[in-house]
């Protein structure tokens, strides 16, 4: 989240960058009303201010308590007559002031509850070169690497990859949904090496880069979740939750990578510490429809490979490293052989801990347009700061500085599902067969993929 001291100095930039973002905090604010940012701004304000009047009001009443007990304290140099009257008006003032003390601390933790609700719900602020917009239509794109296979001259039109794989009988859907219902699948034959071979050659590159290698657990604390920026509950969440318990399926290994560290203090000579992590992911895609969402490209599980990095909590530091993160991701890519353009993603589809996105789009014959395989995001400190993740600073002439809040950044290093339906679509050949990339042949075992 935010630092809350941004709503307090410069209540306009917030204003501007909601608006920028589409982002709509509150469902009975009319988004169709004019100043809807404004209004947004307004109830942010009167939910802060409610906050710190009884926070002054605490200690108001402190400073009560305080003098009824100096008061008690002088009552023996009163006259003898007056001093047991005077000793009964200040005992029932004290229990006045502590049954108040308690109603206010009641009503002090709940308008701080409020607060916070909504303030978690706030956006990060938004890189000054973002496009804006919230459709596919106003994403950047920055450059495109490799041509579309032109099928037209090999004599025959492009599948998509969901009959591929089923001609190949690399896929069973229809298994999938008898055991655990629709968008679940088995993966089945050589798809299976093909994806322990991406999985093996993303962990391979990641680690010559420097990360360290981890198989992440698949649950996570519904806290560490909405640490990160994620709905774990709710309509609109796509987390799956563990009945009886505080624990939801993970989506990513951002969440189980960022949440190491919770409540830690890094030295600041570890940083920056790069971590790559080996996990399932559980996605419930409520509401997918579309052409997108066929065979494997949008799928309840699919296993990934996800790049995280913490960094000094400076702007250029972070910039620097989502620079890093994106390259790799474009190393991958480059290393399949996959026609693929990276887009800088518009202000209205960022994600709230997203500061900039840049996603990797594949070319997907089969569909005849590009689709996303890979993100990588820039959260600055919006993650750190709930999570109460910081970084010493380097001492000044023999002094300690202030801890300093570090920057997170997360990137798709292989989403295996995805990654699975370029390589159908993109290798397939007229005789039905795939050709597998030549980097993943080791663990394949195979050069070309037929149903024999």
């Amino acid at each position: 989240m935010l630092d809350i001291k941004l709503l307090r100095d410069d209540p306009e930039a917030l204003r501007m960058n909601l608006f920028r973002r589409e982002s709509r905090i509150f469902e009975d604010i009319d988004p169709g009303q004019d100043a809807w940012a404004d209004r947004t701004i307004e109830r942010l304000v009167a939910l802060d201010r409610d906050y710190l009047d009884r926070l002054h009001a605490q200690e108001q009443l402190r400073k009560h308590q305080n003098e009824n007990s100096e008061a008690m304290k002088q009552v023996s140099a009163l006259p003898k007559e007056q001093q047991a009257s005077a000793r009964t008006t200040l005992v029932e003032e004290g229990k006045r002031l502590r049954e108040r003390e308690r109603d206010l601390a009641l009503e002090t933790e709940r308008a701080q509850s409020a607060r916070d609700e909504a303030w978690q719900r706030v956006p990060n602020l938004t890189h000054p070169e973002v496009p804006s917009g919230a459709t596919d239509a106003d994403n950047r794109v920055l450059k495109s690497v490799g041509s579309p296979r032109d099928f037209t001259s090999e004599g025959f039109s492009p599948r998509d990859h969901l009959d591929v794989a089923e001609s190949l009988d690399l896929v069973d859907f229809a298994a999938g949904a008898k055991v655990a219902g629709q968008k679940f699948y088995y993966l089945k034959r050589e798809a299976v090496l093909l994806d322990l071979a991406l999985q093996y050659y993303a962990l391979s590159i990641a680690a010559k880069h420097g990360f360290t290698l981890h198989i992440t657990p698949d649950l996570a604390r519904a806290e560490v979740l909405q640490g990160l920026g994620f709905n774990p509950r709710g309509e609109s969440t796509q987390v799956y939750s563990v009945a009886d318990s505080d624990l939801c399926l993970v989506g990513t290994a951002e969440i189980t990578l960022g949440g190491m560290l919770v409540d830690t203090i890094l030295e600041y000579e570890r940083l920056p510490l790069l971590l790559a992590g080996l996990s399932h992911c559980f996605r419930t895609e409520a509401g997918a429809a579309g052409k997108e969402s066929r065979g494997l490209y949008r799928v309840h599980q699919f296993t990934k490979v996800e790049l995280f990095a913490f960094t000094e909590g400076e702007l250029s530091a972070s910039e620097a490293m989502h620079a890093r993160l994106l390259a790799i991701e474009e190393e991958i890519f480059h290393g399949l052989g996959i026609p693929y353009r990276v887009v800088d993603i518009a202000s209205g589809d960022l994600g709230g801990p997203a500061y900039r996105k840049y996603d990797i789009e594949a070319w997907l014959p089969g569909r005849g347009e590009y689709g996303e395989v890979t993100s990588t995001s820039n959260c600055t400190d919006y993650q750190a700061r709930r999570l109460k993740i910081r970084h010493r600073l380097p001492e000044e002439g023999g002094k300690k500085t202030k801890n300093k809040l570090v920057h997170m950044l997360n990137g798709t290093a292989i989403a295996c599902s995805r990654a699975l339906v370029a390589i159908f679509e993109n290798y397939q050949q007229s005789d039905g067969s795939v050709v597998v990339p030549e980097l993943l042949r080791g663990v394949v075992g195979t050069s070309v993929i037929s149903r024999t």
